[in-house]
């Protein structure tokens, strides 16, 4: 028989004291009043309702890690074991939080303000001002057009890679090859895409594709000339480097599928188009739709080749958000205006990714 002392000793919430829980709420709730009286002082002062003296933003940073400890502490304080058993997780989210949700918030500061770095006056709060630019900028409109546009070649791209996903996985010669020379271009930065093929290949003069062009009977070939041109070809560039990943997931998706039953589809006297439409395509549209949303997302972000190939001319012709916001930092140093800009788009991507899901879990649902 083992003696009491033998045991360990757990505080659980049957045996703290109504003092130690006072003491715990009593250290949690101060450090959050202090953190929120640190926060609203220098919110004032940022707005321009006082002047304090406060030179950044440390003391809010101060007063969070303040209370994060003290937080942590309290559920200690407060739950006994079961409040050190939140401590696996309560730092890991308090700290996403400081990542994540802070810089957030700093950003919708900043996009309320006038800062443009060439303006000795610095930052200062203009109300929806940039709102109003927003709302007239042409050249941002066309921007978001040309997401739009861009986004649906994504359709053609998809139709692309699944037919090379389905040649890979049939039986051809030189199979193992021609999966690891389709997957070349993926192993490529966009950056360096943009320089070998648009800055080199598609040079109008010199470059090996104009000179190809030339003699196809093209007397003045040039890819970036015309606006409806130039955004072909950053179609295209941009399809040649992300159509391998799309390829390589699709097939992946397609090896998967149990060869019985495409096998009894052929015994049942289907053919091959009709074995594909009724039983490949709708096996594969969990994949399908997950390499989709994926595509989707990298295209939001495209800006590299833009830069780097055209600088989103000719004029404007072929931006997108994200290298027009790039433009309005590195050219116009606008930092007001780029953040209020990114920020509605930002909002943009949520309402769109999310009616996507919303349509795709709807359309992919089973129906019996």
């Amino acid at each position: 028989m083992a003696e009491q002392g033998d045991f360990l000793h757990v505080v659980t919430s049957d045996n703290i004291s109504n003092r130690r829980i006072a003491l715990g709420r009593t250290v949690i709730w101060g450090s959050a009043w202090f953190l929120a009286i640190v926060a609203l002082v220098q919110t004032a002062q940022e707005i321009g309702y006082a002047d304090l003296g406060f030179t950044s933003w440390r003391p809010t940073l101060y007063a969070y890690v303040l209370w994060a400890i003290c937080l942590c502490w309290g559920q200690v304080l407060i739950r006994g074991e079961r409040g050190k058993r939140v401590l696996f997780v309560l730092p890991a989210a308090l700290f996403v939080v400081s990542m994540v949700v802070f810089p957030l918030l700093f950003g919708f500061v900043i996009a309320f303000s006038d800062w443009n770095l060439s303006s000795p006056t610095g930052r200062t709060f203009n109300g929806i001002d940039n709102l109003r630019q927003m709302w007239t900028d042409d050249f941002y409109w066309n921007a978001l057009a040309n997401m739009v546009r861009y986004t649906l070649a994504i359709i053609v791209e998809y139709a692309i890679a699944f037919g090379l996903a389905l040649l890979l996985n049939s039986q051809i010669r030189a199979r193992k090859f021609f999966r690891v020379a389709f997957l070349m271009p993926l192993m490529l930065s966009p950056v360096a895409v943009s320089w070998m093929i648009g800055k080199s290949m598609m040079e109008a003069r010199f470059g090996p594709l104009a000179r190809l062009a030339r003699e196809l009977g093209w007397d003045s070939p040039s890819f970036f000339g015309t606006p409806e041109m130039a955004r072909l070809t950053i179609m295209v560039m941009d399809a040649w480097t992300y159509i391998p990943f799309m390829m390589i997931m699709i097939l992946a998706g397609l090896q998967a599928i149990p060869k019985d039953i495409q096998e009894a589809a052929k015994v049942d006297g289907a053919k091959a188009w009709r074995g594909f439409w009724e039983v490949t395509f709708p096996l594969m549209l969990p994949v399908s739709i997950t390499v989709i949303l994926i595509r989707i997302i990298f295209k939001l972000k495209l800006a590299d080749i833009i830069i780097n190939v055209t600088a989103g001319g000719p004029g404007g012709a072929t931006d997108s958000v994200t290298s027009f916001i790039f433009r309005e930092y590195r050219d116009r140093s606008n930092v007001g205006y780029g953040t209020l800009l990114a920020m509605v788009y930002l909002v943009v991507i949520v309402i769109a990714i999310t009616i996507i899901m919303k349509l795709t879990d709807r359309w992919a649902r089973p129906r019996y």
